[in-house]
This record gives C-alpha cells, structure tokens and sequence, in this order.
C-alpha cells in the first residue's frame, strides 16, 4: 500500500531449501564476504556449530545472522531443510519479506524444496532463485531454472512471484553470478539482487508496539526469551510491554533485556524499533505465535499456523538392571520429565504429555528423525532413558479414521528399482512418478503411510546395496490404508544377566544377525540379536564350552565371529515392535522387551488373547 512507511536502512531475508543444497555454506560465504565473521579461539564460527549439526551434515536448528552491506542491515535466517524440522521453517518466514530459494545445480528441486516454497508463496514473500553448485562437473543449471519454474507453475504462483531473478552461484566457491558466462568473483552480484528485489519491512515506529514472537530461547539468568520482528513502534529496555495469549487474555510485564544480531553474535542494545529482529526477556509466560504489545492497545498479531505432529513416542527413565552403570547423571523419572518440560519450552514442534498414574511422558513430533535428535541430545547431556517404538498419530473427522501420508521420492541405481517398488508396495505406497535422471539413475515419486516408512530406511539400504537415496515429506491427511505388516524376524533374548561369551556367539550367529560382542553385558530380557526364522527365542549368551579330561578327537575349530550391527539409534528406533524398548545411555544403545522375564512375557500374551477373544466374542 502506498501510504505505508517501509524501513529503507533493513532488509529481512530467509534462506530456503532442501536438506544438503548448501544453505548453510551460502550464508557462510555471505558472511564472510561482508566481514561479519566472528571468531572464538581463532577459529571461525560457522553457522551450523551444533555438535549434531557438524556430525549429520544438516541444519537442525533455526539460526539468524545479521551483517551490514553497502550501509542496510541485512537480517538472514538459516532453515532446517529436512521435512522433519518443518515447524522451524513455518515460524522464521513470519519474520522476513524475501527468499532466497536455494536449489542444487545438479539434483534440481526435490521434495522438500516444493515444501518451503509452498510455505513462502503462501505468505506472498518475494522469492530469489539461487542456483547453487555451479562449480561441479556435472550441473545442468539452465535446466534446474527451467524446473524449478515448472514448480512455481505448479504451485499457482502469482505473476508478480514469477517474475523471479535468477542468481548463479557457489557456496563452497564464495562465488555468485548473474549470467554464467560471466566468471563469478565474489558474491556481490547475490547481495546486490537482495538489495535491488526484497522490500524493506513494512515500519512505523509512532504505531502502538507490536511483536510476533516466532522462535524461543531460555537463559538460566534472564529466563525466557522470545524472539521475533517488531512490527509496529518502538520498545527500550525497563519498558512495560503486555502479552497477548493465543486464547486472547493479557499479561502484563517489563523488559529485562533486548538482544539484536550483529554477525552471529547477539549483542545488547537499549532500543529496538519496527522492522528489527531482536531477542527480548521479561516475559516468561510465552509461546511461538503470541504477540508482545504495548500496553496502552494491546492487540494480537495474526496467528502462526504449525502443522501437528505426526509421530509419537512414550519415553521414561532406565529401569533396565544396567540402570546407572554407564555414566549417566540423571536417572529418575523425574530428570526425564524435567528435561523434556523444559525442551518444549522452546522446540515449538515438540508436544509433551505426562501420562496419568504413570512415569512415562508422551512426546509428538514432527517424524522419528525430529524424536531421534531429542533423544540424541539428552543422552550426550548425561540422562540414561528408555522409549518405546514410534506410533503414527491417528485423526478421527466425520466417522473416518485419516493417517499422516508422506511424498516419498527414492533415486536407485538401475536394477535396484525392481525391488524397492516391491517392497514398496507391500507397505501400501503408490507411484506418482518414474524416470531416468541425466546420469542413468531412476527417480521414483511415491505417496506412502507414514507408518509404512517406520522400519524402512534400513531395508532399503540393504537392497540398494547403499546407494539408494530416499527424501520424504509430509504430504497431507488420508483415510486409512489398511494395515501394514512390520518386522518379519523374531529376536534372539537373553535368558540371564552375563557377560557375553564368544563360544556363544559363535553357536548363535547362525540363527541370525548378532547385537553384541564377547565381554558385552547382558540381562535377562535383552535383545541380543535376530531370529531369521520369524519367532522369538530365548537364548544363553553367556554358554562356554565344557572342559574334561578327555581328549579331543579332532582339533577344536577356530571360533570366527562375524562383526556385530553397530547399533545406531535410528536402526533401534526403525527396528523395535511394539512389546519391546531401546534402552539409551550415554555410553550405549540396548534393545530390550518390555517385560523382562519370560513369564511376565507369557502372562502379558495370554491376557491380551483374552480380550481379543472376548472382543470378537461380544
């Protein structure tokens, strides 16, 4: 509108992707090339300085940064790229009025790079094409532009956001060019494009005071920080400020502490007006979507719509009688509940529900990846935890049971798509979409139950021999496809608490894959291995060969033990049923049956027939 005022001296931008399409290299760069780059025991600082974030090569965690170009400040926000951090993306668009949408040179757009696109058009944000890893052999940047416009089509773009520039660029390179005939120097030619194409924020610094509070953070000092742009007015620190409640009730309370960006660091300022994205503390009662505002006219902002979860998990303290003996710190339930309260403080796309008369806390989130990096934290922190296998959320609408879907697209060599589509199939997946890549590949789009995901990664691993990869993303609500047929192998249990023995060993990895190594600790109802042939066994892993006097006929055979699965928290949590746990402690990753004694496990069994009978009875 002509009459609003609009900052000139600021540009808020988001940075948009697909998981591995360098979003978190470009911000580098940009970072760099403007001088913003800070350091701490001279080492650079980099965006992505998480610990899981560095191991897994993927943005977990929304992060913003801020640097100054050609005199405007230049607010930018990495995004997660991963379908399971969605909720991040969702919250950081609010704040900013342009995109770069960052699409691999070779690979094109992908699954998730429709997602956040879909999420930006929606909001009316100006998008930015930046065709990223131009500097590989094998890009076909003309062709991906040429896609990725296909999908602005597809997605009902208006005229205005087709109408986008088109950036050539290299992350890893520190290089970005208009037209890719011209050698790319530096990547002033991208921070000139942000500059000339995204609209300074709407800001008028005389309105009323009005701040959405999009992302949360909590300081042991200060307390609980929330963090958003400042729509309209003004705030300076010691001020009183209301908080307005999704439910529309008001609370009143006085900024402690105001924290603006400068790099990627969060410095202290005194005063924030419209149009800056700040970190402000004195509130604690705060949630993702409510709107800090003055006092004198408290109104709300619009509300933040989030996607529900889709997955949950049951997780509660150790009870295994290996409960302590791994160097955890926190062990009673009360620990466990305490962390995860406090993790939903700020992870707007955790939901936590302690169950009644129980000490076992229901978590939902946005996929088994998002629920993984929870449990992956915690047990680096020092808590010892056991959680059962993840449960697809279920919505009941008009007298129809609807399931999660999920867009599954998997790119295989030739000869493995046989195979995968089989197995697709089984777990009652349908094809959207095949054809031949450039390099010979076969990209496959499907539409699947989120359930029938659950398990298959590893599976399709194997069949792939490795080389398959497979993206998915949340896709929409459906009616219940009919039930899925999970693990096919029974487990090989252990009868008594022991160390594992290799003379055991040796006698069972013939019935199947083996969980452990010789000298391993082991307990009555521990998992240790796979049953091939589909039932549970319990077995003895802690048998040695008997000695006497007599000798041998023969030479004793070389015992040779194949190397055991190492036993990763994604494999666990994909592998487990519905009767058996994944024990994690800092140290190690067991799998366990629920109840540990066979008799318990027996007693469980003919009760549960006993209803089921009852059930078909009534």
């Amino acid at each position: 509108m002509p009459n609003q005022k609009r900052r000139k001296d600021v540009r808020n931008i988001a940075i948009i992707a697909h998981v591995d399409h360098g979003k978190t290299t470009l911000v580098d760069a940009l970072l760099k090339q403007t001088g913003a780059y800070t350091f701490k025991d001279g080492e650079t600082v980099v965006m992505d300085s998480n610990p899981l974030e560095k191991e897994r090569g993927i943005t977990i965690f929304s992060k913003n940064a801020s640097f100054i170009y050609k005199g405007v400040q230049f607010n930018i926000v990495d995004t997660p790229g991963h379908a399971d951090f969605g909720s991040e993306v969702e919250r950081v668009l609010k704040m900013v009025d342009g995109v770069l949408l960052l699409v691999d040179a070779f690979e094109g757009p992908m699954p998730q790079t429709k997602f956040v696109l879909k999420k930006s058009l929606e909001l009316h944000l100006k998008p930015i094409l930046v065709v990223n890893k131009i500097d590989r052999t094998t890009s076909q940047p003309h062709k991906v532009a040429d896609l990725t416009f296909d999908l602005f089509c597809e997605l009902n773009a208006t005229d205005e956001q087709m109408d986008f520039p088109i950036v050539f660029a290299s992350g890893k390179e520190g290089i970005a060019t208009l037209e890719l005939e011209e050698e790319g120097k530096d990547m002033k030619p991208l921070l000139d494009t942000i500059l000339r194409r995204v609209l300074p924020p709407v800001a008028d610094p005389k309105k009323p005071f009005q701040m959405l509070i999009t992302m949360l953070d909590y300081d042991s000092y200060v307390g609980r920080i929330s963090i958003g742009r400042i729509f309209h007015g003004k705030i300076k620190n010691g001020d009183p400020m209301a908080l307005v409640k999704i439910d529309g009730t008001i609370k009143q309370g006085k900024v402690t502490k105001i924290l603006k960006y400068k790099g990627l660091k969060r410095v202290e300022v005194d005063e924030a007006i419209a149009g800056d994205i700040v970190s402000i503390a004195g509130m604690d009662d705060v949630n993702a979507g409510e709107t800090l505002a003055s006092v004198d006219d408290p109104k709300a902002l619009p509300k933040i719509k989030i996607d529900e979860p889709t997955i949950s998990m049951l997780f509660s303290h150790n009870t295994s009688p290996l409960a302590g003996k791994d160097g955890g710190r926190f062990l009673t339930s009360r620990h466990v509940r305490e962390r995860l309260e406090h993790e939903a403080l700020t992870n707007v796309g955790i939901k936590i529900e302690p169950l009644v008369n129980s000490d076992k806390v229901k978590v939902s989130g946005r996929g088994e990846l998002h629920l993984s990096i929870l449990i992956e934290t915690m047990r680096r922190e020092g808590y010892e935890l056991e959680v059962s296998s993840p449960k697809v959320i279920f919505i009941k609408t008009g007298g129809e049971t609807l399931e999660p879907i999920e867009e599954l697209l998997v790119e295989v060599d030739k000869g493995y798509q046989g195979a995968v589509i089989e197995a697709l199939g089984a777990r009652k997946a349908s094809m959207k979409d095949m054809q031949t890549t450039s390099i010979g590949t076969i990209r496959m789009n499907f539409l699947i139950p989120t359930r029938g995901l659950i398990g298959f990664r590893s599976d399709f691993l194997k069949m792939t021999r490795g080389t398959g990869i497979m993206y998915q993303n949340f896709y929409q609500y459906q009616k219940f496809k009919g039930e899925i047929t999970h693990r096919q192998s029974g487990v090989l249990i252990s009868m008594n608490r022991s160390k594992a023995v290799a003379y055991a060993l040796d006698s069972l990895q013939n019935r199947g894959e083996i969980f452990i190594r010789p000298g391993d600790d082991v307990y009555e109802g521990m998992i240790v291995g796979i049953n091939n042939k589909g039932n549970d066994l319990v077995v003895n892993a802690n048998r040695e060969k008997k000695l006497t006097n007599m000798r041998a006929s023969g030479a004793d055979e070389a015992i040779k033990l194949i190397t055991p699965r190492e036993m990763t928290l994604e494999f666990s949590l994909e592998f487990i049923e519905d009767d058996e746990l994944v024990e994690i402690t800092p140290k190690n990753i067991r799998l366990r049956k629920r109840y540990l004694t066979e008799n318990a496990r027996k007693s469980k069994t003919r009760v549960a027939r006993s209803i089921a009978t009852q059930g078909k009875t009534k």
